[in-house]
């Protein structure tokens, strides 16, 4: 087992002041990880990840009940991407800016997605897949998916 360590540090100099902050997150008891970069051709949608109750489920499923971080990066630096998370019964999305990330921190009732602007804080559903779609008609972006399982 081994520890996965997470560091965000925002920092910005305004009136030769310093501003911003550094937070450290480590998750313990990393025993798999999953890597990939993928190209993801303009105009169409990528799945980059699946998962389920466990591995078997379905080809090449990472066990969501084990999942305890998930990185979904942009490599391009000319090229926004969409993500969606798709869950159980609902997905939602997010633009990704080049050199960018997003992160979740499970797997497991992790995300609802709502049709309305008054959040309900109901039931969190399990994420089931995350897919990419390039913004523009001519960017083919590469796309990095990290996730550490207990």
């Amino acid at each position: 087992m081994a520890d996965l360590t997470t560091t965000i540090t925002d920092s910005v100099l305004l009136n030769n002041s310093v501003r911003g902050s550094t937070n450290v997150v480590t998750t313990s008891g990393i025993n798999d990880v999953f890597e990939r970069i993928v190209t993801c051709a303009h105009s169409q949608t990528t799945t980059i990840a699946v998962f389920g109750a466990s591995p078997h489920t379905s080809a090449g499923a990472i066990d969501v009940d084990r999942t305890k971080y998930i990185r979904v990066s942009n490599l391009d630096l000319d090229a926004e991407i969409e993500l969606a998370v798709v869950t159980t019964n609902t997905n939602y999305q997010v633009t990704i800016r080049g050199g960018c990330s997003h992160l979740l921190y499970q797997g497991g009732a992790i995300a609802l997605g709502e049709e309305d602007t008054s959040p309900s804080f109901g039931t969190m559903e399990d994420v089931t897949s995350l897919q990419v779609k390039p913004v523009g008609a001519s960017y083919n972006p590469r796309v990095e998916v990290f996730v550490g399982l207990e």
